[in-house]
């Protein structure tokens, strides 16, 4: 599981997110959402050792990230912005990290089929188009076939039918009982793939459990979001 604990991380006189906490169990997919700006991705770069919390946890499994002896088979991630070099064959960027994590070469093609970038193979990533490249970014993710699952944004760029893919493959992963960490700004996506949801807005965490215990009587989880931060949508959004 991904348990978070009183995080805060301040930049100078800045402070970015302030007492996060929450956790994502096994078997669930849990939606981490916000508006761009929240809080999302600093939370998930502390999480992942990327960045240095100022006060407070972040563990996956027990462990900081740090402490993992095999990260990749134990915590599979694709964060916004992460890329491979242009210049790479899709393949030959999977080997390469499959390589420096000890994990057999023919893996590689496994996660392309199940991503379905298979006749892309020896495509150079500079050809990709965004929705190729978020695919390979989650077919690096699951290399390690890991328990746990990051994901910044999956799903941005991708056509209706990439986005149908990608959201079946996570229910099914959650039902092999791995844990599953969605982050998006995408609220009908999150309400259409996770069990549970964390909503943080301006860095503060202000409400979180099973998907329909937030949304409560609002009809919507946008219309459960803007009474939640007493924000109408165009001001928030």
């Amino acid at each position: 599981m991904i348990e978070i604990r009183g995080v805060t991380k301040r930049y100078g006189s800045v402070t970015a997110v302030e007492d996060v906490s929450f956790s994502a169990l096994p078997g669930r997919v849990t939606g981490f959402l916000g508006p761009n700006g929240a809080g999302k991705s600093t939370t998930l770069r502390i999480l992942l050792g990327l960045d240095r919390a100022t006060s407070g946890t972040a563990l996956v499994k027990g462990q900081p990230y740090a402490s993992l002896r095999s990260p990749l088979r134990t915590v599979g991630a694709m964060l916004d912005g992460a890329a491979p070099l242009p210049e790479r064959r899709c393949i030959d960027h999977l080997r390469w990290v499959s390589q420096s994590n000890r994990i057999p070469a023919a893996r590689a093609m496994e996660v392309l089929e199940l991503v379905g970038l298979t006749d892309a193979a020896k495509v150079r990533v500079r050809k990709f188009s965004l929705g190729m490249k978020q695919r390979l970014g989650l077919a690096t993710a699951l290399l390690g076939d890991p328990d746990v699952l990051v994901l910044d944004e999956p799903v941005n760029g991708l056509d209706p039918e990439g986005i149908r893919t990608i959201r079946r493959s996570l229910r099914a992963y959650a039902e092999e009982g791995k844990t599953v960490l969605l982050s998006s700004h995408l609220m009908w996506e999150v309400s259409q793939a996770a069990d549970d949801v964390v909503i943080i807005s301006k860095g503060k965490i202000i409400a979180s459990g099973p998907i329909g215990d937030v949304i409560g009587e609002h009809e919507t989880m946008e219309a459960a979001f803007f009474a939640l931060t007493g924000t109408s949508p165009g001001s928030s959004w």
